[in-house]
This record gives C-alpha cells, sequence and structure tokens, in this order.
C-alpha cells in the first residue's frame, strides 16, 4: 500500500476532499490506483492508497515527455 498524508489545515475545500474520497470508494477499476481507507490523524487525513512502483504521475509528468495521440489513448483507457 501507500499512504498519502494531507495537511487539512491548509485545505480551504474540505468537502471537495470528502467528495473525492465518496468517488474513490464507488469506482474501484484496474487501471487505476484504487482506494483502500481513510483515516483523520490530528489535522492530517491520511490515505490508504494501492501502490504503484514508479512514483506518482506528477513525477513521470515531469520527466518524460508524451505526445497528444499517447495521452488519448491512456485518457481513453
Amino acid at each position: 500500500v501507500a499512504l498519502k498524508k494531507m495537511p487539512l489545515c491548509k485545505r480551504s475545500r474540505k468537502e471537495l476532499i470528502v467528495s473525492e474520497i465518496q468517488v474513490m470508494k464507488e469506482n474501484r477499476h484496474p487501471n487505476i490506483v484504487n482506494y483502500i481507507d481513510s483515516y483523520l490523524v490530528d489535522e492530517d487525513l491520511w490515505l490508504v492508497m494501492e501502490y504503484v512502483d514508479g512514483g506518482t504521475l506528477t513525477s513521470v509528468l515531469v520527466r518524460v515527455f508524451i505526445e497528444e495521440e499517447m495521452i488519448a489513448a491512456i485518457s481513453r483507457e
């Protein structure tokens, strides 16, 4: 698993986070990182997600150039 720690004190739209968690709970697919559970610890929200080797999508996108056709194929899947 992977843990993501999100400080809630810095988030002005907590209802958006709750809504996003609800969507992740209800939708499971083999091509996306799936939500497992979440915990409120003091002022932090800890998300438990499936572990994906290679890092975050953001870290991959800043290192790798992807052509538009490939982005379209990935998005379609």
